[in-house]
């Protein structure tokens, strides 16, 4: 009996946003008009670079709704020659009544603590939980994936669904999430396809030629 030809792979690769002028100092979360900073700018067009040097250039790019993700796309796009197509799926977390406050003042809260360690029972206060998070990247990207089938993809992103895609593709539990860091327009590459994940690189803030899986 002849076998059923396997599906081809989809290559993503997921970019964090640019660098703004609140990055590392407040939880902005989906919360509106917040751009990139004079630096955040320069880190997509470097951005755009590296991923106009591989061999094999991407056919699709898609982004976040928030201004930060879609000014990050929008070099990429030039240099591909595509439009950016916007995915809701690749929100921010909703951080509900934390969004906007400043880290320093949310990391003196005892649910700080739930959310370094203990990420899988955690939700936002009138937001997402990081389990609904991690679910909602997830379903996405396979989405993505099955509509671009041995093609390679650009996803414009957030952090923490970033972190939360990644883990999940290397079968890390969510509750040590927290101890992998997405860099702002670094670049991490994973291979979907209909069996098991794989990653090809995390936090990438360097050359792309040589994403291959050995």
């Amino acid at each position: 009996m002849a076998r059923t030809p396997t599906p081809p792979a989809t290559t993503i690769l997921l970019v964090r946003h640019g660098v703004t002028g609140t990055t590392g100092k407040v939880l902005p979360g989906r919360a509106p008009g917040l751009h990139l900073s004079a630096r955040g700018h320069e880190q997509a067009l470097h951005a755009a670079t590296r991923i106009g040097e591989l061999d094999a250039a991407p056919s699709a790019l898609y982004a976040s709704p928030l201004e930060r993700t879609r000014e990050t796309a929008a070099p990429i796009a030039r240099r591909l020659g595509v439009r950016t197509k916007i995915d809701r799926g690749l929100l921010e977390c909703d951080f509900g009544s934390w969004t906007g406050r400043t880290l320093a003042s949310l990391r003196k809260k005892p649910e700080w603590r739930a959310v370094q360690n203990a990420p899988s029972v955690f939700r936002f206060p009138e937001g997402e939980s990081f389990s609904e998070m991690q679910q909602r990247i997830w379903n996405t990207l396979e989405r993505l994936a099955r509509a671009h089938r041995g093609e390679k993809i650009v996803v414009v992103s957030h952090a923490d669904p970033i972190k939360a895609a990644v883990t999940y593709a290397q079968g890390v539990p969510l509750d040590l999430f927290q101890r992998t860091v997405i860099s702002t327009c670094s670049i991490s590459a994973l291979i979907l396809s209909d069996s098991t994940p794989i990653v090809v690189s995390v936090n990438n803030t360097g050359s792309l030629k040589e994403l291959i899986p050995s």
